[in-house]
């Protein structure tokens, strides 16, 4: 390979958004950030992923923290590195379709605060429901990039991975990813689907897993010499486990070849030891088990994303059923194939996951079922690539009506009404849209935010009156 055919990997790193949700539970607080973001920024990072996913929600609901304020202060801090999100195309950070007109004004106002990239993803792989993020993060400057939920299945074969690239690219996305979120990518599957991709595609290609398998910096290898773009890691202390393969470790590998992405290792160092740090502390208070820290190849066989099966955990322990755990993990494969065999991934993973606990603690299959259940099956998130089950379509589903269009083609406009409903708590042009997000729990933090107000106008208050006189 010649001087001029080098291509340097570019690594966006994430372990302020996606390396702590995985490994525990995404309650890294704004002020564990903060430090040492003027390192992060010298390192030579291509990107910082440090904001969407489930981070909007934990902020407000665990943390006490408004999400736009983190994203303002990360955006102060970073002054050469580009920041990145994820975001869950027409459904934002919630777990429902919202109208056009809410995602638009919640893409723009991302990057009005400080997003560059916005990395689009649907559960269900349906293209339509990323065209409105698309061109809503463009519209403001911000780069799209349209990721692919890769999964397994018959139906998921390189042809269908192929033409949904194409798709993504007549849409006009900037980049092409490759989202695997449970870790099923192996090294040479990503070697074979990069180069059918990049056959398919002009644009740029993202590769993103997680080592819950044990396999992804092989995975990463491997794309990387497919010819992917970047590659996306976490600093060593929370990186492998269900997190990604190690940001150091991945910049050595390829230190000295054309693909060196020329980070700066002593920094490196740096950061490392500062999120070591932090590591000791979530694992001494509990936040963070050493389950999630190991390999465990039989995700392969159940498909299950890392934050999936915390919450499997969880649900059976509530339900006094924690023995019933491995019938769960056998039955949730059987129930992605009723449903149409989709990516597990929010919301869907949730509701495939959910139902699978529900069919075996009833003992009887559909016996009970979720509303969100049969929306999925009526198609008001989407389309699947399989069809669902028609006998467990009609169990669910019944004689309802089953919506074939692009779902939010029958959403009238929300955002005069959000505005409406949050005119009493709103203090910024933001807090519409995280009221539109989770309007219970922004309820409770606008409540919040209004008694830490008066507690500093009153501590303020009283400072005043023990002054002496001038």
């Amino acid at each position: 390979m010649t001087v001029e055919e080098k291509k340097p990997i570019k690594i966006v790193e994430t372990v302020l958004r996606d390396a702590h949700q995985s490994l525990y539970a995404t309650r890294m607080s704004t002020e564990d950030m903060l430090p040492i973001i003027d390192k992060m920024d010298r390192v030579g990072y291509h990107a910082v992923e440090c904001w969407g996913g489930a981070t909007f929600d934990t902020a407000l609901r665990f943390l006490k923290e408004d999400p736009w304020d983190r994203l303002r202060k990360l955006r102060a801090g970073f002054k050469h590195t580009k920041l990145q999100m994820l975001l869950r195309g027409q459904n934002l950070l919630g777990y429902s379709h919202y109208a056009d007109d809410v995602v638009d004004y919640f893409c723009r106002k991302s990057v009005a605060n400080g997003i560059d990239n916005i990395r689009i993803m649907d559960c269900l792989n349906d293209v339509r429901n990323l065209k409105t993020s698309i061109k809503a993060a463009q519209a403001e400057g911000g780069r799209a990039i349209a990721a692919l939920v890769y999964t397994l299945g018959e139906a998921y074969t390189l042809d269908y991975w192929r033409e949904v690239a194409r798709q993504i690219e007549d849409m006009g996305a900037d980049e092409l990813g490759i989202k695997d979120m449970a870790g099923l990518l192996t090294p040479y599957r990503a070697q074979e689907l990069v180069r059918a991709l990049k056959e398919a595609v002009s644009i740029p290609i993202a590769v993103h897993t997680h080592y819950t398998a044990g396999m992804a910096s092989m995975t990463y290898m491997k794309a990387v010499e497919a010819g992917c773009s970047s590659i996306d890691c976490a600093i060593s202390p929370l990186a492998l486990g269900t997190s990604q393969p190690a940001t150091e470790v991945m910049a050595e590998t390829f230190r000295g070849t054309p693909y060196d992405p020329g980070l700066d290792q002593a920094l490196l160092g740096e950061i490392a030891d500062y999120f070591a740090k932090i590591r000791e502390k979530v694992l001494k208070n509990g936040l963070m088990s050493t389950k999630v820290l190991g390999v465990n190849v039989k995700t392969l066989q159940y498909q299950v994303p890392g934050g999936m099966l915390s919450n499997l955990i969880a649900q059976l322990k509530e339900a006094g059923q924690e023995d019933k755990y491995r019938q769960v993990l056998e039955e949730i494969p059987r129930v992605r194939r009723d449903f149409g065999e989709p990516p597990l991934v929010t919301p869907s993973s949730q509701i495939v996951g959910t139902q699978a606990v529900l069919n075996v603690i009833t003992g009887e299959r559909y016996k009970m079922t979720t509303k969100e259940a049969r929306r999925l099956l009526q198609g008001e998130f989407g389309q699947t690539v399989k069809k669902p089950n028609p006998e467990v379509k009609k169990r669910i589903v019944g004689d309802l009506p089953c919506i074939t269009c692009r779902p939010a083609d029958l959403i009238e406009p929300q955002l005069e009404k959000l505005e409406q409903e949050c005119a009493q708590w709103k203090e910024q042009d933001e807090d519409v849209l995280t009221y539109a997000m989770f309007p219970a729990v922004a309820k409770e933090y606008f409540a919040y935010r209004e008694t830490q107000k008066t507690r500093v106008d009153r501590t303020a208050a009283d400072f005043e009156s023990m002054a002496y006189p001038v």
